[in-house]
């Protein structure tokens, strides 16, 4: 009985990372990620390519779509008071099994122990959005990091300018073994990114994204 109603549970926690295995093999696909690129080269060429003259521009732009859509995807799926309580109760337990060890309390720690699969459990149950997630930003997201390597390999000027040179390429590698570009995207994502999922986050815990998905929000 007991196998029967831990199956369905099982199962609903597989199936995204099975999905997410199977996006991940067809992108990997070269004739795949070409005809995406050319399919969101239609689109987003026109909105924010700028005919290739601003390239730092279009990446940036490509970068805060991205990093928007992945908070926002971030703040459907994840439960932000479930999470902060499963990581609170993990800490008790880590705190009381230490105590337990360090006075050789051989009882408590085998209460302690007789938990650890609970507490397992309600910490991934707290963490399952994080797979569902992924979902949504491999078919969101990574598409349009596909044309912006796509738009970048066409792009007749490949410079830009910083405090300490004239002209940096976008496509040598002056720090680490990244791109300069790929280098400059993962900064300006990160600052941003942390901007954007602070503000989201918080309007999940405060209850005013609940407001609204409902259409509740008070105008006043």
């Amino acid at each position: 009985m007991k196998d029967k109603t831990q199956q369905p549970s099982t199962t609903g926690f597989l199936l995204p990372f099975f999905v997410l295995f199977i996006i991940m093999m067809i992108i990997t696909i070269p004739g795949v990620r070409t005809a995406i690129a050319l399919g969101m080269d239609l689109i987003l060429y026109p909105l924010i390519g700028f005919n290739a003259s601003y390239p730092v521009l279009t990446i940036a732009l490509s970068g805060i779509i991205m990093i928007t859509l992945s908070s926002i995807f971030t703040n459907i799926f994840m439960d932000w008071k479930a999470m902060a309580k499963a990581q609170e109760m993990a800490r008790y337990y880590q705190e009381e099994l230490r105590k337990a060890r360090r006075s050789n309390d051989s009882e408590r720690i085998k209460q302690l122990m007789k938990l650890q699969p609970k507490i397992l459990q309600i910490q991934s149950q707290s963490s399952a959005g994080m797979s569902k997630q992924m979902i949504f930003i491999l078919i969101f997201i990574a598409p349009i990091f596909m044309w912006l390597i796509y738009f970048l390999h066409r792009a007749d000027y490949l410079y830009f300018t910083t405090p300490w040179a004239d002209y940096v390429s976008f496509t040598s590698r002056d720090f680490i073994l990244i791109s300069n570009w790929f280098l400059f995207y993962i900064v300006f994502t990160s600052v941003v990114g942390q901007v954007i999922r602070q503000i989201l986050k918080y309007m999940k815990v405060s209850g005013k994204w609940q407001k609204i998905k409902t259409g509740k929000i008070s105008h006043t």
